[in-house]
């Protein structure tokens, strides 16, 4: 919204806000205070301008009505104002990246991997759509997606929340999702942060939280280039990201967040740090506060050390070291954000237009989800037209992800990390439960041991098999530790290492159990259709070898049917990799750039 900060009617407002304002008052203005560090007394004392959700933090009442009941104590508390107060609504931010995924009951979509699969820019705007009315039941105003990230590498653990290794998907469908959630600031709309500023997709080896090491030039074609469409398409607010370019943390880089960003890109709204984003800029934090906010840094997300943030920069600025007209600059931006997004005129929580609303997790919902998985789906071996299959046939269902909703969820479902289970993803369908309700003689046996003991004749066998739940640093694959001494060594700053999911993408070193259940029914001479659940692209050179048919599911979501829809022929695939898919990689200690060797191109996928 290239005009925001020239619109005359919110510069007037912000102006005379502005005028009113104590310093304690404006830095309020600056914090995002996750909730369950922060009271609700805490945002009226310290006039805290914003709370967040972090991944998997919810009320105790996870429902619609508990989230409701907790933001409108939230909101009261912002808004009660008296000699000391101004009563400024507060936002109140989380993380919605594929379906409303920190609530129970809600429609999870495919992540973004699926979707990008999907090559359908109507559908992802409809996939928008159907989550921002699942946010708006639960009161929240400002949703941290879409991400835009450019994955590079899948040894990166969130490469599945990347659409593609090319820019051109993000960049397509970016316009659609900030249209579909933001509604031009209606009373349904609701704010999005495009994620994560910028070249997180592009760090060396794919570690999380590493070095970009890219010129400008190719920053820009590659990690920058959706970002375009983004401001075109009137996103607000901007996540920087993690990620160090060219050895300097975009947390504290002047040049990428304030000229770059701010300046030739004239993006107008504000820039908001990721949790915790400054701590890793220095060993000092109050270093780190200064570094930050004279980088260009408008709003701070904040978890226990909130308050010595606040004491921090308030010194900073009574000393010099960052000018009131920077303060100035940080509180306009977010002002302005919040008058654009109507943020003044809403009422509280419980009694905006969708509160509550009954559509949360409905069956409408759900089909566009489930519309989302089939489409998504990409089919990548199919010898002798063994699929689609037969409903009637005898089939044999096993792998730890055929019945396991959590798994096909993955990470940022309920909890940060995910969860392996099937009670805490409430409503939708297992694959298992999909295959079933669409094949009657379908049977389920879950462990190697029983595959091995049974005696049954089967047609053929599903077997669903691939990665457990993770999210950021812990879905990383690291050979060695000698790569994290290598990288941190360059990095000026703090790396945020977490224990990684793995040591090879090789999935038959992963998780050998899905290799040999897959020869366990080969040598029974049973067909096998393979269904591969993961967040990226794997070498599965033995498995799909040994599959008469493959597909990749990605990570589904809560609507398993959608992978039986096409399993069955009710729709055909349609999916095609916006991944290149590897048949080998270069060990990562390997600085030689060969490419890797291709077992499927960019753009694959079969049809029946």
């Amino acid at each position: 919204m290239k005009t925001l900060l020239r619109d005359p009617n919110i510069q007037a407002k912000v102006d005379k806000l502005l005028d009113q304002m104590t310093l304690e008052q404006k830095i309020g203005q600056m914090m995002q205070v996750e909730r369950l560090c922060c009271a609700p007394d805490d945002v009226k004392k310290y006039h805290i301008g914003s709370i967040f959700s972090g991944a998997g933090s919810a009320p105790s009442d996870n429902s619609p009505k508990g989230w409701i009941e907790m933001l409108d104590q939230y909101w009261l508390a912002s808004t009660d104002s008296d000699a000391e107060h101004m009563g400024i609504p507060i936002l109140y931010g989380a993380d919605a990246i594929h379906g409303h995924n920190n609530v129970k009951g809600a429609t999870i979509f495919p992540h973004n991997i699926g979707l990008g699969a999907a090559n359908d820019p109507s559908l992802v705007g409809r996939v928008a759509g159907v989550t921002s009315i699942e946010v708006l039941a639960t009161g929240i105003d400002w949703v941290f997606a879409p991400n835009l990230a450019v994955a590079k590498d899948p040894h990166w653990g969130r490469t599945y929340e990347s659409y593609s290794e090319s820019p051109e998907i993000a960049e397509r469908y970016v316009e659609r999702i900030i249209h579909s959630f933001q509604k031009d600031f209606n009373e349904i709309g609701i704010l999005t942060c495009v994620k994560h500023w910028v070249g997180d997709g592009g760090t060396t080896h794919g570690i999380d939280h590493g070095d970009t090491l890219l010129d400008f030039t190719e920053l820009n074609n590659t990690h920058i280039k959706p970002y375009y469409a983004a401001l075109e398409a009137g996103a607000l607010t901007v996540m920087a990201s993690f990620n160090s370019w060219n050895g300097n943390k975009c947390h504290g880089n002047r040049y990428l967040l304030t000229d770059v960003l701010k300046g030739e890109m004239d993006f107008q709204g504000f820039i908001v740090s990721d949790m915790d984003g400054i701590d890793y800029l220095s060993d000092d934090f109050y270093t780190s506060v200064v570094t930050a906010v004279n980088a260009g840094i408008d709003m701070f997300m904040l978890t226990n050390h909130w308050q010595m943030f606040s004491e921090h920069l308030k010194s900073h600025v009574e000393l010099g070291r960052v000018p009131m007209s920077r303060i100035n600059d940080a509180v306009r931006r977010i002002l302005s954000v919040k008058l654009k997004s109507r943020l003044f005129e809403k009422p509280q929580p419980s009694m905006r237009v969708g509160a509550n609303s009954g559509n949360f997790g409905s069956f409408g919902h759900r089909e566009v989800a489930r519309e989302a998985v089939r489409k998504s789906s990409v089919l990548l071996k199919n010898d002798a037209s063994l699929l689609p299959l037969n409903k009637a046939s005898r089939l044999l269902v096993t792998g730890k992800n055929a019945d396991n909703k959590g798994n096909q969820c993955g990470g940022f479902t309920i909890d940060w990390q995910g969860t392996s289970d099937n009670d805490a993803i409430q409503g939708g369908s297992s694959i298992w439960e999909g295959i079933k309700e669409a094949a009657p003689n379908a049977e389920l046996i879950s462990t190697l041991a029983e595959v091995i003991e049974t005696q049954a004749d089967y047609d053929v066998a599903i077997v669903v098999i691939g990665e457990l739940p993770y999210a950021e640093g812990v879905g990383d694959i690291r050979e060695n530790d000698d790569i994290i001494v290598q990288i941190g060594s360059q990095i000026n700053g703090q790396m945020n290492l977490l224990a990684p999911y793995g040591k090879s993408l090789e999935l038959a070193q992963l998780h050998p159990e899905d290799l040999q259940l897959i020869n366990e029914l080969k040598q029974k001479g049973i067909p096998v259709v393979t269904v591969l659940v993961s967040g990226r692209p794997l070498v599965i050179n033995q498995e799909i070898e040994r599959s008469n048919a493959f597909i990749a599911a990605w990570l589904p979501g809560s609507e398993g049917q959608g992978v039986s829809d096409v399993i069955f022929g009710d729709y055909n695939f349609s999916g095609k990799l916006s991944f290149t898919w590897p048949k080998q990689l270069n060990s990562q200690s390997d600085t030689a750039k060969a490419p890797p060797s291709t077992l499927f191109p960019f753009g694959f996928g079969l049809t029946y």
